[in-house]
């Protein structure tokens, strides 16, 4: 290739974004405003109520963090972009949106794992819950998924940054992601691509079988109680779980993996949508609805009884 076509670019434009973008900036800020108000108050239940001091209500309040933060490296700079109209982003920006947004769904992936283990434990071994399932693994797992999620992001930013893109600057995308900038490079390199593939085969599918097997047992484990009432109250703790996992690991695997060239932008974009945004809105729903602590929770956290007792 000629090194003169290999010049620096400056700055990326978003071609996920449609013109005229009044009516999507009101609905990005309303799905941010509710991602951001869902998350805090999972982690506030979490942390005042003591019923919700365990392993459980742990990992959910971690998770709860990361899609916070995971909805904030995109979701704002979208909004931005959607008012103001003006779909530029800086080589560097994107780099480092990249790196952020890449590392927080890393992070995901494995703290999703965690907490299929913890219930998997909690169902399938419930006598040695307490023994194995201890503050210390806890504080390990989490600070695991947090530090995998990091490193990995690394060399996915590192590889991406040094990529050639020649004149092109369009991005068909929301954000700065690695399999749209891998499509835009003029580099006939698969090095990015065969990395982002291994990877995402780690990182996603690893964590997602993990997942599978263990709520195969889990299952196996909740027919086998003789109780009905027994029977809905461990698939209760379970389903919340098991519902976010299909969601974000479907979508996800889709995004890394799945899509190839003659997929429509369309289904790309609503998959984007689905993996980047809905999932970390519709985590504090389903807990929300599917988890009796927590209703239980914010009911007790609302009684008049509640307050009086606390002042």
């Amino acid at each position: 290739m000629d090194a003169r076509n290999l010049t620096v670019t400056q700055e990326f434009v978003l071609l996920g974004f449609p013109e005229g973008g009044h009516f999507l900036s009101i609905f990005l800020l309303l799905l941010y405003l509710m991602i951001l108000m869902g998350n805090l108050a999972i982690f506030t239940i979490i942390q005042i109520d003591s019923h919700l001091h365990m392993p459980m209500y742990f990992f959910l309040s971690h998770l709860s963090q990361l899609d916070i933060c995971y909805s904030s490296v995109t979701l704002p700079s979208m909004l931005g972009n959607a008012m103001a109209g003006n779909r530029r982003i800086s080589f560097e920006g994107c780099m480092a949106q990249l790196y952020f947004f890449v590392s927080l769904g890393g992070a995901k992936c494995l703290l999703l794992a965690a907490m299929a283990y913890d219930r998997y434990v909690a169902i399938c071994n419930p006598l040695r819950y307490a023994s194995i399932i201890s503050q210390r693994l806890c504080v390990e797992l989490t600070a695991a998924s947090w530090l995998g999620g990091f490193l990995n992001s690394i060399l996915h930013t590192a590889m991406t940054s040094q990529l050639p893109f020649c004149n092109a600057t369009g991005i068909n995308h929301f954000f700065c992601d690695v399999p749209p900038l891998i499509h835009l490079s003029c580099s006939k390199s698969r090095t990015s691509q065969n990395l982002l593939y291994i990877v995402s085969v780690f990182l996603g599918m690893s964590p997602f079988l993990f997942v599978l097997v263990s709520y195969v047992h889990i299952i196996s484990s909740i027919l086998k109680i003789s109780s009905a009432r027994g029977r809905r109250k461990a698939f209760s703790t379970c389903s919340a779980h098991l519902i976010v996992v299909s969601v974000f690991y479907t979508t996800a695997n889709f995004n890394y993996i799945g899509p190839g060239p003659g997929d429509s932008f369309d289904i790309v974009r609503l998959s984007n949508m689905l993996y980047s945004i809905m999932t970390p809105l519709l985590n504090p729903v389903i807990y929300c609805l599917r988890n009796n602590e927590v209703k239980g929770a914010f009911k007790r956290l609302l009684t008049p009884k509640h307050f009086s007792l606390r002042v």
